[in-house]
C-alpha cells in the first residue's frame, strides 16, 4: 500500500494592469488557484493591508480554512470511529499573523472553535476526541505554530444545543 498522496493546484497571476510589477502599487494580487477535476477556481489575492481584493479569498484565510477543515474531517473520523453520533458541526477559527522588520512574516497561532452538536455517545468523550482528531490532523502535524482548540459539545436533544 503506498502511503504517499500527491496534490498539484496551479496558481495564475490575473493581476497585470498593463505594466506589470513596475511598481509595488502597479500591479493586482489578483490570482485564481485551479485543481485539475475541481468544478470551481478560487478567486486569490492578498490581504487588503497589502493591497489585495478583501472579496477574494487570500492565503492567510485559505490556511487557516485548511486547519479547520482539516480537524473538521479528522474529528468526524474520530467520532465515527469512537461511536459518537455528530449531527452538526461548526467552526469559528481564528489566526494571527506577525509581520517581521524585513517585510516577511509567520503566523504566530490559530485557534479553533468547534462547536459540535452529538446525538449519542459520552459528550466527555466526544470533547476528549478533539484531543485525537488534532493529532491525526494532517495539516495542523505540517505547521510550525501552536493550534490551539476551544471545543464545546452540545447534546442534539438539548433545546439550547442547535
Amino acid at each position: 500500500m503506498d502511503l504517499r498522496h500527491h496534490y498539484a493546484v496551479s496558481v495564475e497571476w490575473t493581476g497585470n494592469r498593463g505594466t506589470g510589477t513596475s511598481g509595488y502599487r502597479a500591479y493586482g494580487r489578483d490570482h485564481v488557484v485551479r485543481s485539475e477535476g475541481k468544478l470551481h477556481e478560487l478567486a486569490g489575492s492578498s490581504d487588503r493591508a497589502f493591497h489585495g481584493d478583501r472579496e477574494r479569498w487570500n492565503p492567510e484565510e485559505l490556511l487557516l480554512a485548511a486547519l479547520s477543515q482539516c480537524h473538521l474531517l479528522s474529528y468526524l473520523h474520530v467520532a465515527a470511529s469512537r461511536g459518537i453520533v455528530v449531527t452538526a458541526y461548526t467552526d469559528d477559527a481564528t489566526g494571527e499573523m506577525e509581520q517581521t522588520a524585513d517585510g516577511g512574516g509567520h503566523f504566530t497561532e490559530a485557534t479553533l472553535r468547534p462547536v459540535v452538536t452529538i446525538a449519542a455517545g459520552d459528550p466527555a468523550d466526544a470533547l476528549e476526541a478533539h484531543h485525537e482528531a488534532s493529532q491525526k490532523c494532517f495539516i495542523a502535524a505540517s505547521v510550525n505554530f501552536p493550534v490551539r482548540h476551544k471545543p464545546v459539545i452540545r447534546l442534539a436533544d438539548d433545546p439550547l444545543g442547535e
